[in-house]
């Protein structure tokens, strides 16, 4: 018995060990980057601005922002930037105009249209008094964003807007939409000073990965140029996510975030033209609306208020990697050691095979631990959110331990009849109960992401790694110790059925470049034939 209790999974903990220590050393790894995406001694022309932080919203018409939370952050952007562009004026945004050129700042105004009149109305005949005003501040009004590609307005109305601003205000005036729509409406074209598009890599109709966003921003500017000739074009928003799902092979990053920023602005002044960046600050409102990636585009975080980019610092996707590494050691630490417990209080000789379950369990843990904390920290959004991703981290922290102690005391995954059934089935023994019960705990989580990828796909987070952490420790299980006999019981067959039928859709969905996609397809199959290959088996009296 000593070569294999003591010998075997010492050298089996320490490769997992040097497993997660030289993944996390590779996934932190920093990128180089010809141009500081801030560089200190070049500001940057212009960024969207909105000032809400926490639980503030433009959703809620009654939040005001004070003019002193406002005024910290343009002293702070009057340090990267020359310029601000607005959206509106409520909710305390008419205060930004004066703020500003306390500040040194410029102030892109915005006036915010939709399907209601007498708001549209007033919001211009405020902005008109602010222009005039704040005459040295706001060098130009964007009548109206987005607002034919929501459908709150017509081509004609807007037009006519837009030429009733341009009658009463003495700078320039524009519009603000994807590009795609003022192809779609060239007649807009005739009404505004300058052409404003927005070019969006990631959220293209086929997005594009990051290293080609900055050659699409340049080609799309020119292709609009062609078409709109005589009239200069603003780019009035472009940039990259730091946090948030994939689309295609588009993937929301901190790194990829930095050199998407860097190479546009690197690209506008080689070729001269004007861009403004979304965004200024993070924004966790959106988040209502967009998911996770929506409250993710800012230049600063929402929170600290501290740039994400320090000039002079490595830039990684993975800043606390220390941390991470340190607790994915520390988890397969545990994973080993209640192997060892198990044996300790069971003394017996257990297979080879056992042990390298045990490792199995105790790598993919260990690796993934970082990943899963960091996604949950990003990726909660509200009570219900933080429940979701903080029980399905707990089963990935659990799932190993539990079927560690599992694989060493010979026992099975236990079906969910041994925890729900009649009493010929029910089991006595607590860690099956323990282990059962977080079985039931990934198995509803997964059926509930699933679903969600088939009916609701489209601001979804991809649960991979937490996943991983409490799938693989069953499927090892199951593969090990698995009851050779047994009716195959209903409810298992149905989530294998149901995982089964969602991952295939997804991976069609959601394309073969999405590799989040593709992964968290692969867990849902890999669970679904762990569940189907569940035996039942009545327990003695």
């Amino acid at each position: 018995m000593e070569p294999i209790s003591l010998r075997t999974p010492l050298a089996l903990l320490l490769i997992s060990l040097g497993a997660i220590a030289a993944t996390w050393w590779w996934l932190a790894t920093p990128i180089t980057l010809a141009r500081a995406p801030i560089d200190p001694a070049a500001k940057l022309q212009c960024v969207s601005y909105a000032p809400f932080r926490g639980v503030q919203t433009p959703l809620q018409s009654t939040d005001r922002i004070p003019a002193e939370q406002i005024a910290q952050d343009l002293a702070q952007l009057a340090e990267i930037t020359d310029c601000v562009r607005t959206y509106s004026i409520d909710n305390g945004l008419d205060q930004v105009p004066g703020l500003a050129e306390k500040a040194g700042l410029k102030v892109i105004q915005g006036i915010w249209l939709g399907s209601d009149r007498l708001k549209n109305l007033a919001q211009i005949s405020t902005v008109v008094g602010l222009t005039k005003q704040y005459p040295d501040a706001i060098t130009a009004v964007v009548v109206g964003n987005e607002v034919l590609l929501r459908g709150e307005m017509t081509t004609s109305d807007l037009a006519a807007l837009i030429r009733s601003v341009k009658s009463q205000v003495s700078v320039p005036v524009t519009y603000a939409d994807v590009w795609e729509y003022w192809l779609r409406n060239r007649e807009i074209y005739d009404a505004v000073d300058f052409v404003t598009i927005h070019i969006l890599p990631y959220w293209e109709d086929i997005p594009i990965r990051a290293k080609y966003a900055a050659a699409h921003v340049d080609t799309i500017r020119k292709q609009v140029a062609v078409a709109f000739p005589g009239k200069e074009i603003l780019i009035g928003e472009t940039g990259w996510p730091s946090e948030g799902r994939m689309r295609a092979g588009a993937l929301p990053s901190r790194t990829n975030q930095a050199r998407v920023v860097s190479e546009i602005l690197a690209m506008a002044k080689q070729e001269g033209f004007r861009v403004n960046l979304i965004e200024a600050y993070d924004q966790p409102w959106k988040r209502r609306l967009e998911g996770t990636v929506g409250g993710y585009w800012g230049l600063f975080d929402s929170v600290q208020r501290a740039l994400k980019y320090p000039p002079g610092e490595a830039i990684s996707n993975y800043p606390l990697w220390k941390w991470q590494m340190g607790g994915g050691m520390a988890l397969a630490v545990l994973v080993f050691g209640a192997g060892w417990l198990t044996l300790r209080r069971r003394p017996w000789t257990p297979r080879r095979s056992a042990w390298v379950g045990v490792a199995i369990s105790a790598i993919s843990a260990g690796i993934l631990l970082g990943v899963a904390a960091d996604k949950m920290f990003y990726e909660s959004y509200g009570a219900g959110g933080w429940l979701t991703w903080a029980a399905l981290l707990a089963a990935g922290v659990l799932s190993p331990l539990f079927c560690a102690n599992a694989l060493m005391s010979g026992r099975a995954l236990p079906t969910f009849l041994e925890l729900l059934g009649p009493g010929d089935y029910k089991t006595r023994s607590a860690m099956s109960i323990l282990l059962g019960l977080v079985l039931v705990v990934t198995a509803l989580l997964a059926a509930e992401t699933a679903l969600g990828f088939v009916f609701d796909p489209r601001y979804r987070d991809f649960p991979f790694a937490s996943l991983t952490m409490a799938v693989v420790p069953f499927s090892v299980l199951t593969l090990l110790n698995r009851p050779q006999q047994g009716p195959r019981p209903i409810a298992e067959a149905v989530f294998a059925g149901l995982l089964t039928a969602s991952a295939l859709y997804m991976g069609v969905n959601e394309g073969p470049d999405n590799w989040q996609s593709l992964w968290t397809a692969a867990i849902y199959f890999l669970l679904a034939l762990t569940l189907w290959q569940a035996r039942v088996v009545r327990t003695p009296r």
